[in-house]
C-alpha cells in the first residue's frame, strides 16, 4: 500500500511537472509569435484593407435564439463594422420570445424571395426577410432544433460569400475586428483556411449604442477569474498551438473560414456538441486526408468581447458542457491518433488533448485522494509535498501571471493600474480553490457523457443591454 502511494504520487508530480513545462514552453512561442504579429500589424495599413473594394466578401452569421433583450444593440454592432464587402445573415432560430418582431420593428424587415438552397442539413426554413434600412442584412426565420449547428448551417446555405464570419449574437465586435482577423488570408490566401479570433470577457466593461467605449474588469471574483482563463488560454495556448499549424479549435464566438471547405466537410454536424471544436477537428481530417498545404491560423488582437457566468450554476454547467465536447470530438478522432497521414495532429495536438485535457481532472482527482491517503498514514513525504507545491501550484501561478502581463505589456486593455494589480493578485488564487471545484465540473461532464446526458442547459446571461458598468 505504502509503496502504491509513492508511486502514484511521484506519478502526479510528473504530470503536473510536464503540464507545466508545457505550458512555458508554449508561453515563450506566444511571446515570440505576438511580436511578429505586432510587427505584422505596423506593415499593414487598416484603412487601406477598408476602402479597397479588392479586399473578399464575407458573409457574417450570427445564430440567435430568444435573443429579444439585445437582439437590437447586437445587430447594431455588427452593422456598424468596418468591411467593404460585407454581408450580415441573422438566424433566428424558432425564438419563442420577440426577437424577430425587435428585428423587424427596428430594421425595417420585408419578406424577400430569395433562393435558398439547402444543401447543409438544417430545420426547415420559415421565411427570409430583408432590411429596408440597410440591404446587407438578411434574417433566416427556421424552425428549432435544439442546437447552434442547424442554425448555422441553414445561414451558411443563403450565404454568397467566399468566406463566413460565424459569431455570436450576444458579443461585441470591435469595428476593426473583421480588418484584422482577415490579415493571414490577405498575406497567404492560397494556405491559411481559417483564422481564430481571441475571446475577452464584457462583463463589468461599458458599452453605448453596442460599442465598446471603455474596458473594466468585473467586479465578481468568479468572472476575474475567467478573465485571467480566457486570457491564458488565447494569448498563450491558442496562438501557440497556431503557430504549429496545431490549432484544434476555433471558438464560436469569432471565426473566419473558407465557405467551400465548410460546405465541403457537411457544414456543422447537428448533433455535435462542440459544434465548434468539431468543426475545425474535421477540417483537419478533410485537408490532411487530400495531403493539402495549408494553415488554420489565430490572431492575438482584442477583438471579441463576449458575456461570461456570472454564477457558479452557470458556469458549471458551461464547463461541463465544454468536458462533454471534448470526449465527443475526443471519440470521433480516434482514426487520426498516431497515423502518419495526420502529421502532427496525430502525433501531438491529439495525444495533448487526450492526457492533459481530457484526463487530467480524473488524474487530480486520483492524485488529491493518493496525497490525503498517505498523509493520514503519515507517509506522505515533506520534501514531496514542498516540491508539489511548487511545480503544481507555484509554476502554474507564474504562467498566469505571465499571461497578465503579456496582456499588459502587448495590447493594454486594461489601462486602470489598479484592474492590473487585480488581475495579478486573483493568480494565486485561481489555483486553489477554483482548480478544485473546475475540476468537479468536469468530471461530471465526464459521467454526464458516459450515461448519455448530452442535452445543452441554458445559463444565465444578463445580455448586452445591462452589460454597461453603472
Amino acid at each position: 500500500m505504502i509503496r502504491f502511494l509513492e508511486i502514484a504520487n511521484h506519478t502526479l508530480f510528473w504530470y503536473y511537472l510536464a503540464s507545466n513545462v508545457i505550458y512555458l514552453v508554449t508561453l515563450l512561442v506566444a511571446l515570440k509569435t505576438s511580436a511578429a504579429h505586432q510587427r505584422r500589424l505596423e506593415s499593414h495599413r487598416l484603412n487601406w484593407i477598408a476602402d479597397t473594394p479588392l479586399v473578399p466578401p464575407i458573409t457574417l452569421i450570427a445564430p440567435a435564439h430568444n435573443e429579444e433583450s439585445s437582439i437590437r444593440v447586437a445587430v447594431r454592432n455588427l452593422l456598424e463594422l468596418d468591411y467593404p464587402e460585407l454581408e450580415i445573415i441573422v438566424v433566428n432560430d424558432g425564438s419563442a420570445d420577440r426577437t424577430l418582431e425587435e428585428m423587424r420593428e427596428e430594421f425595417c424587415l420585408r419578406p424577400v424571395r430569395a433562393i435558398y438552397v439547402p444543401t447543409l442539413e438544417s430545420a426547415r426554413v420559415r421565411g427570409l426577410y430583408r432590411s429596408g434600412v440597410d440591404a446587407r442584412l438578411l434574417i433566416v426565420d427556421k424552425e428549432p432544433a435544439g442546437s447552434k449547428a442547424d442554425a448555422v448551417n441553414a445561414g451558411l446555405n443563403a450565404a454568397t460569400s467566399p468566406y463566413v464570419c460565424i459569431v455570436d449574437s450576444d458579443s461585441v465586435l470591435e469595428r476593426d475586428a473583421l480588418l484584422r482577423i482577415m490579415l493571414p488570408i490577405l498575406s497567404d490566401p492560397k494556405r491559411v483556411v481559417a483564422v481564430g479570433g481571441i475571446i475577452r470577457v464584457l462583463n463589468g466593461s461599458e458599452i453605448t449604442k453596442g460599442q465598446l467605449r471603455r474596458v473594466r474588469l468585473p467586479r465578481k471574483s468568479i468572472e476575474v477569474i475567467q478573465v485571467i482563463e480566457y486570457l491564458r488560454a488565447f494569448l498563450i495556448g491558442r496562438e501557440a498551438w497556431g503557430q504549429g499549424n496545431m490549432l484544434m479549435i476555433i471558438s464560436g464566438a469569432f471565426g473566419v473560414f473558407r465557405t467551400d471547405l465548410v460546405r465541403a466537410v457537411g457544414g456543422y454536424r447537428p448533433n455535435a456538441i462542440g459544434e465548434d471544436f468539431d468543426l475545425v477537428a474535421r477540417l483537419h481530417r478533410h485537408l490532411r486526408d487530400r495531403g493539402a498545404d495549408y494553415h488554420i491560423h489565430f490572431v492575438p488582437d482584442p477583438m471579441c468581447w463576449t458575456e461570461v457566468p456570472s454564477d457558479l450554476k452557470s458556469l458549471g454547467r458551461q464547463r461541463a458542457r465544454w468536458q462533454k465536447g471534448l470526449m465527443d470530438v475526443l471519440l470521433s478522432t480516434g482514426g487520426m491518433l498516431f497515423r502518419p497521414r495526420y502529421g502532427r495532429i496525430g502525433f501531438f495536438a491529439l495525444p495533448y488533448l487526450w492526457l492533459f485535457e481530457f484526463a487530467a481532472p480524473v488524474i487530480e482527482l486520483l492524485g488529491i485522494v493518493t496525497i490525503v491517503v498517505a498523509a493520514a498514514l503519515g507517509v506522505l513525504s515533506r520534501a514531496f509535498f514542498l516540491q508539489f507545491l511548487l511545480f503544481g501550484y507555484a509554476f502554474a501561478t507564474v504562467i498566469s501571471i505571465g499571461a497578465v502581463l503579456q496582456e499588459e505589456i502587448t495590447y493594454k486593455r486594461y489601462n486602470d493600474w489598479q484592474d492590473v494589480v487585480r488581475l495579478v493578485s486573483y493568480c494565486f488564487f485561481e489555483h486553489f480553490p477554483y482548480r478544485q471545484m473546475h475540476m468537479f465540473w468536469r468530471l461530471q461532464g465526464i459521467w454526464q457523457y458516459l450515461r448519455g446526458d448530452v442535452t445543452w442547459k441554458p445559463l444565465k446571461r444578463k445580455g448586452l443591454q445591462s452589460a454597461t458598468a453603472p
